[in-house]
C-alpha cells in the first residue's frame, strides 16, 4: 500500500544525489515490488517537484538502480541477489546489466553473481567451469564459460587467479547443486560429503543431499543424515524435506506427507516442498491432491520445471494426454537438455498416434544421452515397424550398451560397439530382462540375415539363459545358423573341386543368391568379402 508513497519519497532523494550504495538498494527493491523489471510514468506532480517538463517523463527501472548500488560498493550481495532474480524473470534485460556492470567484469563478486544466475537458468556447465576457476585457478574455465549469457573477463583479478576461494563453502555448495541440477550424482555426491564435513552443523542445500542419497538407494546415509538434521534444528524446512525423504524411500508415504506439509507450514514458498508433495501423492494415487500440490508450486515460480513434468506425469496417468502434453513441452522448454523430457514428449505423442513427431522426440533424447535407455528402446521398436533394419539393430545394440553400463558404471564408454572386444563383453554380461531379451533376439536375427554368424550366435546363447518364449526362438535361430553354416562350409568345399567357371559352380551360386545376394560369377568375390566382412558398428 505505501510502495508508490515510498517510490516518489526515493526517487526525490535519487535525484537529489543523497542516496548512498544502500539507499539505492533500498530504492531498487521498492522498485522491484511495484513493477519488476518495467519503467513507470512519473505523475505530473512528481514531475513538477522533480523539474521535468512533459507529461510523458518516465521513472527508474528496478535493474538500472540495482547497478548503480552496485557499483557504488560492489560487496551488498542482497543487491546482487535481486538484480539476479529481475535476469531471471527477464532475459532480455541481460544486455543492458552485462554492459553495466563492464566496468567491474573482473571483480570476484560479479563472477559469484554469474555463477548464480547460471544455475537459476539451468546452464549448469557454465557454472561449473567459472567455479573451477575461482575455486582451482583453471586456466581454461573462463572460455569455457564464456559460451553462456554472461561473458566473463579474460584476466581475473590477482587476488582469485590462483583459486582464492578454494575454502568457500558457498562455491562448494553452488558445485554440488550444478552437479545435482544435471544429474550427475556421483559428482554432487562428492561435493556435498564434502561440505557436510567441512561444516557439520549445516542445513542449507542439505534437503538437496538427501535428494541424491535418495535416487541413489543409500537409505542408511539419508537416515544418519535426518537424525543428524533434527537433532541441529526440527524446526527448518530442510529437515522436515529430509525427514520426508527417508520415509518416502522406506515406502511410507502418509508419513512422508505429513512431514512434507510441516515443512509447508513454516515456509509456504518452498518450492521443494510442493514438488515433493506431490511425488508422494502420486505413489499414493492422489492425483487430485497432486495436480494441486503441483500448480502451487507452479504459480510460485513458473520456472519450476519439476513440478511441470510431475503436472504433466498426472494427467498422462488420467489419460488426458493432450494436456500432458502441454505440461511436458513447459517442462521441456526450462530444461531443454534432460532426455526425460523428450522422453515423456514421445511418449504422449505416440499415444496421440502422431509417429514422426514422437520419433523425433526420441531421437532429440538419445542425442541428450539417455541414460535410462527408455528413449533408445522406443526408437528401435518404432524403427523395427518401419522395416529400418540397421536404425533399429543400432538402437537395440545401444539399449544393451546403456543396461551393461548402468550395471557397471564406467566400464563401457558411450562407443563400446565399435570394439569387438567390448561388443562381447556388452553381449556376455549384459543383464537379461523382457526389454534385453527382445533386443537380443532383433540382434540374433539381424546379424543371421546379414552373415554375421558369430555375432548372431553370441547373441542367441544368451537367450538360453532367460525363461521366456524368446528363449526357444533363440534355440530355433541356434539351428538355423548353424545349418547356414554347414551349407556355407559345403559349398566351399564343392566350389575347390569345381572350375572356376564352370556352370555347375554358377548355378550354385544363383541358388543363393535366392537367401537375398544375388552374385554372378565375375562379381562373386568382391561382393562376398563385401559382405563377410560387414560389421555393425552404431
Amino acid at each position: 500500500v505505501h510502495l508508490p508513497t515510498l517510490e516518489a519519497e526515493l526517487r526525490r532523494m535519487s535525484v537529489r544525489g543523497e542516496l548512498d550504495a544502500f539507499g539505492l538498494y533500498v530504492y531498487g527493491v521498492v522498485l522491484k515490488g511495484l513493477r519488476g523489471t518495467r519503467r513507470g510514468p512519473i505523475g505530473k506532480r512528481t514531475a513538477a517537484s522533480l523539474g521535468v517538463n512533459g507529461s510523458d517523463a518516465s521513472g527508474d527501472t528496478a535493474q538500472a538502480i540495482f547497478i548503480r548500488s552496485i557499483l557504488m560498493y560492489p560487496y551488498n550481495w542482497s543487491a546482487w541477489l535481486d538484480l539476479a532474480e529481475l535476469c531471471s524473470d527477464d532475459p532480455s534485460i541481460d544486455r543492458e546489466v552485462e554492459q553495466s556492470l563492464s566496468s567491474i567484469s573482473g571483480h570476484w563478486m560479479y563472477h559469484f553473481f554469474c555463477v548464480h544466475v547460471y544455475i537459476e537458468n539451468r546452464a549448469n556447465e557454465n557454472a561449473i567451469a567459472i567455479i573451477e576457476k575461482l575455486a582451482n585457478g583453471n586456466i581454461n574455465a573462463t572460455a569455457e564459460a564464456a559460451s553462456g549469457g554472461f561473458e566473463v573477463a579474460e584476466h581475473f583479478d590477482d587476488a582469485n587467479a590462483d583459486g582464492f576461494f578454494v575454502q568457500s563453502s558457498y562455491l562448494q555448495s553452488q558445485l554440488a547443486m550444478a552437479y545435482y541440477d544435471v544429474r550427475d550424482y556421483d559428482s554432487a555426491h562428492e561435493h556435498f560429503l564434502a561440505l557436510a564435513e567441512r561444516e557439520p552443523y549445516r542445513l542449507d542445500h542439505m534437503d538437496a543431499f538427501s535428494n541424491v542419497l535418495y535416487v541413489k538407494d543409500q537409505k542408511v546415509a539419508l537416515s544418519h543424515l535426518a537424525h543428524r538434521s533434527i537433532a541441529i534444528d526440527k524446526y527448518r524446512p530442510e529437515t522436515c524435506i529430509i525427514v520426508g525423504n527417508y520415509y518416502s524411500s522406506k515406502a511410507r508415504h502418509e508419513k512422508a506427507v505429513q512431514y512434507f506439509q510441516r515443512a509447508l507450514k513454516l515456509d509456504r514458498t518452498y518450492l521443494s516442498a510442493w514438488t515433493l508433495l506431490g511425488h508422494e501423492y502420486i505413489e499414493m494415487k492422489n492425483t487430485a491432491a497432486a495436480i494441486e500440490a503441483y500448480r502451487r508450486a507452479v504459480d510460485i515460480s513458473e520456472r519450476e520445471y519439476r513440478a511441470w513434468y510431475g503436472l504433466g506425469q498426472t494427467y498422462e496417468i488420467l489419460n488426458m494426454l493432450l494436456h500432458a502434453l502441454f505440461y511436458f513441452r513447459k517442462a521441456a522448454a526450462l530444461h531443454p537438455h534432460d532426455s526425460r523430457m523428450w522422453c515423456a514428449i514421445g511418449g504422449c505423442l505416440l499415444g496421440l498416434d502422431r509417429r514422426n513427431d514422437a520419433e523425433k522426440s526420441y531421437e532429440r533424447a538419445v542425442s541428450l544421452g539417455d541414460g535410462e535407455g527408455i528413449a533408445t528402446r522406443k526408437l528401435a521398436e518404432l524403427y523395427r515397424e518401419d522395416g529400418e533394419e540397421e536404425k533399429a539393430a543400432k538402437c537395440f545394440l545401444r539399449h544393451l550398451e546403456l543396461r551393461y553400463q548402468a550395471q557397471e558404471t564406467g566400464v563401457v564408454g558411450s562407443k563400446a560397439s565399435s570394439s569387438p572386444d567390448a561388443f562381447e563383453m556388452v553381449i556376455r554380461n549384459v543383464r537379461v530382462d523382457e526389454p534385453e531379451a527382445e533386443a537380443l533376439l532383433y540382434l540374433a536375427n539381424y546379424y543371421r540375415d546379414n552373415l554375421e554368424y558369430d555375432a548372431a550366435i553370441l547373441c542367441a546363447t544368451r537367450l538360453e539363459d532367460y525363461p521366456g518364449p524368446e528363449k526357444e526362438q533363440g534355440k530355433g535361430l541356434l539351428r538355423d545358423i548353424r545349418l547356414r553354416m554347414d551349407q556355407k562350409a559345403g559349398e566351399r568345399r564343392y566350389g575347390a573341386l569345381q572350375s572356376p567357371v564352370t556352370p555347375a559352380a554358377g548355378s550354385l551360386l544363383a541358388r543363393r543368391g535366392r537367401g537375398g545376394f544375388n552374385i554372378t560369377m565375375e562379381s562373386s568375390s568382391p561382393a562376398a568379402n563385401a559382405e563377410s566382412s560387414f560389421e555393425f558398428s552404431p
